[in-house]
């Protein structure tokens, strides 16, 4: 993508992309700088597999449900859209789409007859796959640029701008691990 006119005449140490935080990371320009990455890096991460879902006649709502419910088989809806921080309404749109398109089961709970409980078909478990592949390549290679400490430090600020009372939420995600 072309580098926009009003930026060619910015020195070109000014426009380094590597250079790091000021003393003073706390004043505006800095926090502009951080606010301005994060908008051009979800744009640019999003964006390679932004084709692959309109192909498919979905959205990035979609791919979010998606990787949730690839991640946690057998996820309730009510679960989902704490993750999502959408309207059910939207959800239910998002929801309905993925198993009409054959991606996504649903299932009464076994405790609780009123929870429906979401599972991706094995068509949804490749497609998922494909679109976390193009995502995983872009990030690793972004990861791999930056570090191991830069990496670190980049979780830290992100799980920074998560609520308190929403980390046990995300902690939870993360005992999955290997």
């Amino acid at each position: 993508m072309p580098v926009p006119s009003s930026l060619t005449a910015i020195p070109r140490l000014a426009r380094n992309p590597l250079r790091t935080a000021s003393p003073l990371f706390l004043r505006e320009g800095e926090v502009r700088r951080g606010v301005e990455l994060l908008y051009f890096g979800y744009t640019r991460l999003t964006r390679s597999i932004d084709d692959h879902l309109a192909k498919n006649g979905l959205g990035r709502a979609h791919h979010r449900a998606l990787y949730f419910i690839a991640r946690q088989p057998d996820l309730t809806v009510s679960d989902l859209l704490a993750y999502l921080a959408i309207t059910k309404q939207s959800l239910g749109r998002v929801v309905t789409d993925l198993i009409d398109r054959g991606y996504v089961v649903t299932q009464t709970g076994k405790a609780d007859r009123r929870q429906k409980l979401l599972r991706l078909t094995a068509q949804g478990a490749v497609f998922e796959g494909q679109l976390f592949e193009a995502l995983r390549a872009k990030l690793a290679s972004a990861y791999a640029a930056a570090g191991q400490e830069s990496v670190t430090g980049f979780w830290r600020v992100l799980e920074g701008l998560i609520p308190e009372d929403e980390r046990e939420m995300i902690a939870m995600l993360q005992r999955d691990m290997p």
